[in-house]
């Protein structure tokens, strides 16, 4: 017997599960779903079936046709990294019921109490199940190996409404006798009474398209909606302010649509409604098929947030569609869809916005090979990941350097070659998970020739950056790099010299500016600009990294502010990395430990972890 996935606990003799049929009810006074899950193989099988479980309660387990119980265990430990392994003994069974709780510390599921949200008045609850996260939510083989259709009853109070990665089908009263196969024998409480309580309604969702576990999703609390296109609607709180903003950024949705599609082939996913979360969530975005999440941050009021749109629309063909087989595999996602969302954009808003977004991306990935010095399997696309946390090995370099191997093929045989390459790869590969030999045996076949021209071996398993990579070139992109160039000579740009330049612009030149500088040059760059009070949290973010880098103490204030209005992890790693690395930092130390002791609560699962692993690698 062999694992599939250095992540998961699934057998590659076992059959994968195609179809999850859930019933979940939120109890938002524990912070808890009590739930059932029927999980139906591709196959009947008998023996041993293993799955993925992180802090679930297990209740029972049952035949779904006779309701009669069947024989599981339950590791007694957690492993760290992929958690508790639930082994269910079947015989000859194609489908199994689980009847679970789960816990206040899933790490997929954040809670928000009322003061935690935009309106104070109703509690909210979300899920990021990206990498190996869906685990804590529900039992499974939490691995993208397994893709599986699903549907979903979701109970909830009658003054909240939910969202799901799935079609809606229906918000009704709850029905008596639909838990009756699980009902009150199962739990300490009459659950079925619980279920029919009144003041409680059920959301119906389904989703009929094989998904990878990690991109199961929904949302629960005061939500609201305004229509920006015919596929699209924004969500958000509802918070008239909110709502608007969204909807004047993203207005540009239905276009990005089209023109992805005309690069890519059709939109297989119906709908592509966007959802604009609390400040808590860790990401930009989540691809979720039909219902993208995304942080309050990219709303920015120029529509340069879009772009974050665009990487999360690009999904739907890049990630969704065609999946990496594991995480070792991760840039097959996020390269591909780095390098589509870049068409799109360059459609969209212009080649000089497209080239400033290489630009960034060129700043970022170099960056990464520095905080990989020591660690060189890092800075591969085709990793090892065997013990290690995906969370923890989480960076720019798929995105980045994927983006740059596909860009390299793109120059080797023309773009028009390589847009009828990459449409070929999405219609052989879609709805199917894959591996990187996988790709470069499609890549040879489809392109004789390719590896006499590139290095495919360095550039998926060697370390670095290869010599053939890319800066890109344009005249906007170089005048920046200047511009930040001089500003080591102690000169700052004048205001006719940025007279028009945006968010991107600025976050380019920061990100090209030495590590540290004189306070008093940080101070004069930031008293003509005001970049610390920038609302586009990429150049504040920027600016403030250079701040704490050039123990510019007068900004220590708008750091703190900023690590507890934000929780996405794009800032927080660098400035609690800012904060603790390097000789002489204890009084940033101790406002470190003293700003996340305060912020924790407000910050989802998955970045408290990341903090907390940045505090013990520099002995915080």
């Amino acid at each position: 017997m062999a694992p599939i996935d250095p992540h998961s606990f699934t057998e590659s003799t076992h059959p994968l599960t195609t179809h999850i049929s859930l019933s979940l009810y939120f109890d938002f006074s524990s912070s808890t779903i009590h739930a059932a899950a029927i999980l139906t193989l591709a196959s009947p099988h008998a023996g041993p079936l293993s799955l993925d479980t992180r802090s679930l309660t297990i209740h029972q387990v049952l035949d779904p046709q006779t309701l009669t119980q069947l024989p599981f265990t339950l590791s007694p430990t957690d492993d760290p990294i992929k958690g508790r392994h639930l082994i269910v003994t079947l015989s000859d069974h194609s489908s199994v019921l689980i009847v679970f709780s789960t816990s206040p510390s899933s790490s997929a599921l954040q809670w928000l109490s009322p003061p935690q949200t935009f309106n104070k008045l109703h509690p909210f609850v979300y899920t990021q199940c990206q990498a190996i996260h869906a685990r804590s939510v529900f039992p499974c083989q939490d691995t993208p190996a397994a893709r599986v259709r699903y549907k979903a009853l979701i109970n909830i109070p009658r003054q909240l409404s939910a969202v799901m990665a799935a079609r809606h089908e229906d918000r009704r009263p709850p029905v008596a006798g639909e838990t009756k196969a699980f009902g009150s024998s199962c739990f300490d409480f009459d659950y079925e009474s619980l279920w029919c309580a009144d003041g409680r309604v059920v959301e119906e969702f389904e989703m009929n398209q094989p998904v990878p576990p990690y991109l199961f999703a929904f949302a629960v609390g005061e939500l609201g909606f305004r229509e920006v296109g015919p596929r699209t609607r924004v969500y958000a709180e509802s918070v008239p302010s909110i709502l608007d903003a969204a909807a004047r950024e993203f207005a540009g949705t239905e276009e990005m649509i089209r023109q992805g599609e005309r690069l890519f082939g059709d939109y297989d996913w119906e709908r592509f409604d966007l959802l604009v979360l609390p400040p808590s969530f860790p990401y930009g975005g989540m691809e979720n098929p039909r219902m993208v999440f995304l942080t309050p941050t990219v709303i920015k009021g120029d529509a340069s947030g879009a772009q974050v749109v665009a990487h999360e629309l690009a999904h739907s063909w890049t990630g969704n569609l065609i999946t990496n087989k594991n995480n070792e595999h991760f840039w097959l996602n996020e390269g591909f869809t780095t390098y589509a969302e870049r068409r799109i954009v360059e459609v969209v808003q212009g080649e000089d916005r497209a080239v400033l977004n290489i630009g960034i991306g060129w700043r970022g990935l170099n960056e990464e090979m520095e905080r990989f010095k020591d660690n060189l399997e890092c800075t591969k696309l085709k990793t090892n990941q065997e013990g290690l946390d995906p969370d923890d090995v989480y960076s720019q370099v798929p995105y980045e350097k994927g983006f740059q191997f596909l860009w390299r093929i793109e120059r080797q045989i023309g773009r028009p070659a390589f847009d009828e390459f990459i449409k070929k790869y999405i219609a052989t590969f879609k709805f199917k998970s894959i591996d990187t030999e996988t790709f470069l045996n499609f890549l040879k076949e489809n392109v004789p020739g390719i590896e006499k021209q590139i290095d495919l071996e360095l550039w998926t398993e060697g370390t670095g950056i290869p010599p053939d990579a890319y800066e890109p070139v344009s005249s906007l992109y170089s005048k920046i790099v200047s511009l930040a160039n001089e500003f080591k000579l102690g000169k700052i740009p004048k205001e006719d010299e940025v007279a028009d330049w945006q968010g991107q612009e600025w976050e380019l030149y920061l990100e090209n500016l030495p590590k540290s500088a004189e306070a008093s040059q940080v101070l004069a760059l930031d008293e003509r600009y005001r970049l610390s009070e920038s609302k586009d949290y990429e150049v504040k973010v920027a600016f403030l990294q250079l701040a704490i880098s050039s123990s510019c103490k007068d900004y220590y204030g708008e750091v703190e502010k900023t690590l507890k209005e934000v929780g996405r992890m794009k800032y927080l790693r660098p400035l609690y990395i800012a904060l603790v690395q390097g000789a002489g930092k204890d009084e940033e130390k101790i406002l470190a430990k003293r700003v996340f002791a305060e912020a924790r609560d407000s910050y989802h699962p998955i970045a408290q972890g990341v903090v907390e692993s940045i505090f013990a690698k520099h002995g915080v």
